[in-house]
């Protein structure tokens, strides 16, 4: 590829790999930074940091001219938030911005990291690109990232410029300790007391990292690829780590009724004392609704290949170890040494 790449959220998880894994092909990267603390860590990582903000269309124009193609993978991520305008301000105007910004600035192509929520299927179905929506919202980040999608293409679609979208399922490997994360951590820490035995899918970072390069490369404009590498039951999933951590609790299943019971009343209190609840209504939805996705469509058609889950669950382990997050122990099927 000829000149620079930018990319966007570049100190966030997704796009720091996206960043590095630039940095390490030798490929001369722009990173968007809205603060000097930003700039200064995204400079330390080798990129090049240029100031901007994805609301302000001007300044995206004027850092992304003579560059090839846009990571864009800045957005903004949250559950059970009292105003959530700044999420769609960020997630939709924002996004729409990148794509009209990189037009104007004769950019050749816009990868957009988009999310597989945005697919909307079904409970109990399987999501694919093709899935037809089910007409409801879970939370209000789903809804932003689904409006969001449609206002690239539609961006897309009006200026000319190609962009493909890149949706994965939850992200998980080494450096992730937040969100999601923290039901793995909870568990292996012994705090995690019950659970909704519901279905998830997840894709490693590495292979998240891998499939937007391929999209840059061979993805056809105006298609959206789902990524996602496994899919199993929270209860299979945490028996899983507990056996490759050597870890194992009891933890009980709560009824998807009573969860929701017990999130309301959590969410209702946190209101009431203008807090932010840790659980919430649709943060309860999400969990119980669960998740099954189809990444097919990346393996076969840009060549993706995905790694076994195991091997993403011990990377991850290995590095909450070392971050001091999780006490060492030996695997359960670990065989002692003579």
């Amino acid at each position: 590829m000829s000149g620079p790449v930018l990319v966007t959220g570049g100190t966030g998880f997704v796009g720091r790999a996206i960043l590095e894994r630039l940095l390490g092909a030798d490929e001369p990267v722009r990173a968007l930074a809205r603060s000097e603390v930003s700039a200064r860590a995204l400079g330390e990582l080798g990129a090049e940091p240029v100031r901007g903000d994805v609301l302000d269309l001007e300044a995206l124009a004027s850092v992304m001219r003579g560059c090839n193609v846009v990571y864009h993978a800045a957005g903004a991520n949250a559950f059970c938030v009292r105003d959530p305008s700044a999420m769609f301000e960020v997630n939709v105007r924002g996004s729409e911005n990148v794509v009209r910004a990189a037009a104007r600035a004769e950019v050749r192509r816009v990868v957009y990291t988009s999310s597989a929520a945005t697919l909307g299927e079904r409970k109990g179905t399987v999501g694919n690109e093709e899935s037809p929506h089910r007409g409801s919202f879970l939370s209000d980040y789903e809804r932003s990232k689904f409006k969001a999608e449609r206002a690239v293409l539609a961006a897309a679609e009006e200026t000319g410029i190609e962009v493909v979208c890149v949706n994965p399922a939850s992200v998980q490997g080494p450096g992730r300790a937040t969100g999601s994360t923290k039901l793995l951590l909870d568990y292996l820490n012994g705090r995690l007391k019950a659970v909704v035995d519901s279905t998830l899918s997840l894709i490693d970072i590495a292979d998240c990292t891998t499939g937007h390069l391929l999209a840059a490369s061979k993805g056809k404009p105006g298609e959206r690829y789902v990524l996602s590498g496994a899919t199993l039951t929270v209860r299979e999933g945490l028996a899983l780590l507990g056996n490759l951590a050597g870890v194992e609790q009891p933890v009980r299943t709560l009824r998807p009724s009573l969860a929701m019971v017990l999130a309301t009343a959590v969410e209702a209190v946190a209101w009431l004392r203008r807090g932010s609840p840790r659980i919430c209504r649709e943060l309860a939805r999400t969990i119980t609704h669960g998740h099954a996705y189809d990444g097919s469509k990346a393996a076969r058609e840009l060549g993706l290949r995905y790694t076994p889950i195991e091997e993403t669950l011990r990377r991850t382990i290995d590095w909450w170890v070392e971050q001091g997050l999780v006490p060492a122990r030996e695997p359960a099927n670990s065989q002692p040494t003579s």
